[in-house]
């Protein structure tokens, strides 16, 4: 806790007073373009991550970056993107995956979180993807998964994140006016990189390439 008490110091003496007038403008509401869903791991920082400020991202947290397809069950994931979307009014929503992700080595072999019920729970939002990557690899759907398949699970779950997010009453309704985008990416924790796809694609391209519309315009 040294650390954190000390962060906060800082914040109110240093970080503040020079953003006081930023602050000021959201103490009486938000207005982000992006909703920003990525998993609870503690190395991602979305705001780091896309160089933005307090205000810019609505973001939404947990193991996995999962988003449950809807259903009339209510959670916080549902009524969150519900929020985002139909009364924030977002524009784009990224779905952010990230290598070396904890939550996916899990989905890889369920067997071994006999000890976590709610973890093997919520981590059957990640069935799809992991049995496409058993039947890509020709592995029997009993069969658990190996390390060696965890790239490539962590991007085929974020594929499958982004179609769940379609199912979403709120977000179904903008894509089909065009007021809402959607993208999947894939964060490296080592190198700094993004992969990234749309809503329409099951491929990842380099970010530059993704992107090089408005990269050409900046």
């Amino acid at each position: 806790m040294d650390k954190i008490v000390q962060g906060v110091i800082n914040f109110r003496k240093n970080v503040y007073p020079e953003h006081k007038d930023l602050f000021g403008a959201l103490a009486t509401g938000q207005n982000p373009d992006i909703l920003f869903i990525t998993c609870s791991d503690s190395r991602i920082d979305p705001n780091l991550l896309t160089g933005s400020n307090p205000g810019d991202l609505f973001i939404c947290r947990n193991a996995g970056n999962i988003v449950p397809p809807h259903s009339n069950e209510t959670g916080g994931m549902t009524a969150s993107i519900e929020y985002a979307v139909a009364m924030l009014g977002v524009r784009h929503i990224i779905i952010c995956g990230h290598t070396d992700c904890g939550a996916i080595k899990g989905a890889l072999d369920l067997s071994k979180l006999k000890g976590l019920p709610h973890v093997k729970e919520w981590l059957g939002h990640c069935r799809s993807a992991m049995e496409i990557v058993r039947e890509r690899n020709g592995i029997p759907s009993d069969a658990c998964l190996d390390h060696e398949h965890l790239n490539e699970a962590i991007e085929e779950n974020v594929l499958q994140q982004v179609q769940h997010i379609r199912t979403h009453p709120a977000v179904a309704a903008k894509l089909a006016t065009g007021k809402v985008q959607i993208h999947g990416w894939i964060y490296n924790i080592k190198t700094g990189g993004i992969r990234c796809c749309d809503s329409t694609s099951t491929e990842f391209k380099n970010f530059e390439v993704q992107y090089a519309d408005i990269i050409k315009g900046l």
